[in-house]
This record gives C-alpha cells, structure tokens and sequence, in this order.
C-alpha cells in the first residue's frame, strides 16, 4: 500500500511517517511532501479553506496513493478526480476544513479528523489571554520595554480584577471549552455557558451554568468564544451582542476570526465599551497594514498560536496514524467525517 504523508513544519511531515510506521509496521510504501504552512499562512485554495500547498503539488504527490495523512494540504474536486485509488484522508485537525467531503464521498474516499487534538493547549492559551487582559500583563510589559512605568495601575480604578468572583461567558463548549470552564472554576470563577449542543448535566458537573447566549452577555464581564466556525455562527458577535456587554468588560476570541464582527472593536475599545479585547484569530490573517486595531487601546494580539505545542503536534500525528492503522486492518474508523461514503 502507498501512503502519502503530506506534512508541513508544524505537524511535520517526518513525523507523521514515523507515526505511520509505528502503527502499521514495514510493508507498505511511504511518500513525502512538506507544505509550507505555518511559514506562510494558509488560505482558500479552490472550494476549500484553510489550506497550504497547491492542488497540483498534492495531485503529483498522490500519485499510485491509497491512503494520505495531512493536516492542511487542499483535497479538492479537482484532487480527488485525479486520485482514483484513493481510499481514505486522514486529517489531524479539529475539523476537515481542507478537504470537499462531498466529493471525497463523490469519489468514494473516508474523510477522517483529528478531535481535540489542541484541546489542552488552546485550553491554556485562552485562560493566559483571560489573565493577560484582566490584569493588564501584556500591555504593561510592553509599555515598561517602552520605557514607560505605569505605576498608575495600581491606583484602584484603573486595577485589573481577580478571576476569583468574577463572571465569566464561554460561546461554545467542546473539547476546549471544557477544559477553560474547569480551570475557571479552579480558579473561583462564575462560569456561564452558551452553546445549544451542550448537555446541560455536564455543563453542570464541571461547575458552570448553561444559559442563553444573550444572557450570557449580559451577566459576564469577561467572554471567550470557543464555538466552531459555520454559516450559523458567523459574526455571532456583532454590534448589537457588544452592546449587551457590561461597560468595560473583556472579550477573547481564541477560536475563529469569523465569530466577531470586527468592525466596531475600535469605537468599542475607545470608547470603553470594551475595557480589554485579546486575540489569537482574524478576519484577515494577517492582519494588514492598515488594520483598524493597530492604535486602539488595551488589545492583545497574536498570531493564531493557540494551539502551537509541541505536544499538540504529535498528538496530531498519533490520531491520524491510528486511523490508518485501523483501515489497515479493516477496523472501524473512529473519526468520519464523512459516514455516508460507508452506505451502499
């Protein structure tokens, strides 16, 4: 069998292999292609988002194939017409946004995925950006390489807050919403959560309160959107959800730039609306030069790191591989994304 490992230099593509062959053993023939994401960003290619390489690289890559591993090569119409011994794609992600499922089942190809592969560290990246916001940890250190000392903070109103006692709002509760639930709550947090999958009972369990998402907005002086990204949830925030905000509360978004309508951050932030806004994710990424937020006041900005760990990388490599290793022997896959190519 011919596997094609098509990596890139975060899940790398050595490590996907090795992870490969740990799983299925010798025997089968292992091909190699290295994308160039992170070191240039990904974007559409064809009908798909989030993608690096071209379809003419991973087209060429795939030839003679029946399994390939990734995590951001495009698999397009285009792809999986000129792969006709393809069989399965195994994607080390959160969701296959780089592949067109329906023509992978066109084509009669299982489409797998990686879940919660970067739970723990978004998780941790999220609760950091909560923190920084609240107590002001990334603009101050800014500010003092500056050469500016803000000893002003410590005057009482312009103080952060201690997430002890504080109200907190999760948008969307999966795999990493509930890792940042129970270490709020670890931390002596009011936790509130919106999200209409969420079963109210676990929600409970870990501590937190399921509620309706403007109810949420209104009683949470912080907000951290961890919802997936869909037609239902795009600009989920919007002017009218700001509006609902307590004055001067924190918002983050870790998740998905699509979730917030950016547009009124800067009056937000100017005004005091907004006290603090973090980020990891954008509408445009990267931003661009003339990006409104570059000069608005209190934001926190990086660039789309959540889930950048290590072990988040292997992780990654290990799910995919396992994956194969069950369509090798002929195993359930635990992952499809695409259960109705199994239907006869």
């Amino acid at each position: 069998m011919r596997i094609l490992a098509a990596g890139d230099h975060f899940v790398g593509t050595g490590l996907l292999a090795d992870a490969v062959r740990a799983e299925i053993g010798a025997g089968h023939e292992l091909s190699e292609l290295t994308l160039p994401w992170p070191v240039e960003p990904f974007g559409p290619v064809a009908n798909v988002h989030e993608a690096s390489g071209t379809e003419e690289q991973v087209i060429e890559a795939l030839a003679g194939a029946e399994v390939a591993v990734t995590q951001m090569a495009p698999f397009t119409k285009q792809v999986f017409a000129a792969a006709p011994g393809l069989k399965l794609v195994s994607v080390c992600r959160g969701g296959p946004v780089n592949v067109d499922l329906a023509a992978a089942t066109e084509a009669g190809v299982a489409v797998t995925y990686a879940p919660g592969r970067n739970a723990g560290a978004a998780a941790e990246f999220a609760v950091g950006m909560i923190l920084a916001a609240m107590r002001r940890i990334s603009t101050s250190s800014a500010e003092l390489l500056g050469g500016t000392w803000r000893g002003d903070y410590y005057a009482y109103d312009q103080a952060g807050l201690e997430l002890d006692g504080t109200t907190v709002g999760l948008v969307g509760y999966g795999a990493i919403g509930a890792r940042v639930a129970k270490v709020l709550v670890a931390f002596g947090a009011k936790v509130l959560v919106s999200d209409p999958f969420a079963d109210p009972a676990k929600v409970a369990a870990d501590g937190a309160e399921r509620v309706e998402l403007d109810d949420l907005l209104r009683r949470s002086f912080v907000v951290s959107l961890h919802a997936r990204l869909t037609e239902e949830t795009r600009h989920l925030i919007d002017a009218a959800k700001l509006a609902l905000l307590p004055k001067g509360a924190v918002l983050v978004n870790t998740a998905r730039g699509g979730l917030l309508d950016y547009s009124p951050l800067p009056e937000a932030l100017r005004s005091g609306r907004l006290g603090a806004l973090a980020l990891d994710v954008y509408d445009i990424e990267p931003p661009p030069a003339d990006w409104a937020l570059r000069d608005a006041p209190n934001v926190i900005a990086t660039p789309h790191l959540a889930g950048a760990s290590r072990q988040t990388a292997e992780r990654a490599a290990n799910i995919v591989a396992a994956e194969v290793g069950r369509y090798v022997r002929g195993e359930a896959l635990a992952n499809l994304a695409n259960p109705e190519v199994l239907r006869p």
